[in-house]
């Protein structure tokens, strides 16, 4: 087991929901590339996961980015690791999806996205933005906040207006950060991610097989539009792929402001994003059957 308040190496890296999907998978990579990585998870049981067959120093945490406690314990931690230091990297990607008609979605449902997705992603941004370069004290070039947010930050489509809600916020906010955060040299970027091969659609596909939806209005359209995403989360791009833009992201010396890794991007992207929301509207309703009824 390492020893987690070992010298840290010179580029050091948190990473949060490192369980599964894109924060495993760039945990893994960074380690690899060198970095000292410190990867948070939810249980002992992901952690003990994540070790086995782990190459360089990737350093599972135990950290819900939900809980003030366990945020707290993390900068602790880290602040042990880091010495006099600054931490390099901060990697946004702890996040949950459930699929489902807004017009009658639990609101605990709807509140459940923010408190991980929103307020999770700015717990722990702030916990740790002394770490990165707001404290005078510490030494070495100011770090980089990393939030991976979707290409659902950018197109909200049907029966998933939580989600696609929390990732437009999560643009917004790394906006307003790399604006903000000017002022001691850290910057803040986006990568927004159209489909991946991660568990995150399985588990909305979980979520939803008590049929909560089942005699609603949408139950048909709803049913379309989970084969897709789950086609598109066994067809999309390894999260390795999204590990390596990572990479970029915080090793770049004129980095983007936003990555956009999306498989057929002219299609699935470029033109989406700028068609006229009444254009789109009509694809979306004809490709989920969402046409009046009545």
């Amino acid at each position: 087991m390492t020893d987690l308040t070992a010298p840290a190496l010179a580029r050091t890296l948190l990473v949060t929901g490192a369980s599964t999907g894109i924060g495993e998978a760039a945990a893994r990579h960074m380690a690899t590339q060198g970095w000292t990585v410190f990867a948070g998870v939810r249980s002992q049981k992901d952690a003990d996961a994540l070790r086995q067959g782990a190459n360089g120093d990737l350093r599972p945490i135990i950290l819900d980015v939900t809980r003030n406690d366990q945020v707290a314990a993390a900068v602790t931690t880290l602040s042990a690791a880091l010495g006099k230091r600054r931490l390099t990297g901060l990697l946004n990607n702890a996040g949950i999806a459930k699929m489902g008609p807004l017009a009658i979605q639990p609101l605990e449902d709807f509140e459940a996205h923010f408190a991980v997705n929103v307020f999770g992603m700015l717990r722990v941004t702030q916990a740790f933005v002394p770490l990165l370069g707001g404290d005078p004290a510490r030494e070495g070039p100011p770090g980089r906040i990393v939030t991976i947010t979707s290409v659902g930050g950018k197109i909200a489509a049907p029966f998933l207006g939580a989600y696609t809600a929390t990732k437009h916020a999560n643009e917004a906010m790394t906006d307003t950060l790399r604006r903000e955060l000017a002022i001691y040299g850290i910057d803040a970027i986006a990568i927004g991610p159209g489909s991946v091969r991660t568990p995150i659609w399985d588990k909305a596909e979980k979520d939803n097989e008590g049929g909560l939806y089942a005699g609603s209005d949408w139950a048909g359209s709803l049913n379309i539009f989970e084969e897709t995403m789950l086609k598109g989360g066994k067809t999309g791009l390894k999260p390795e792929t999204i590990a390596e833009v990572v990479e970029d992201a915080f090793s770049n010396s004129s980095p983007k402001a936003r990555y956009a890794p999306v498989p057929d991007k002219l299609t699935n992207f470029t033109i989406a994003s700028r068609l006229p929301k009444r254009w789109l509207d009509r694809i979306f309703i004809k490709r989920f059957g969402l046409q009046k009824k009545r």
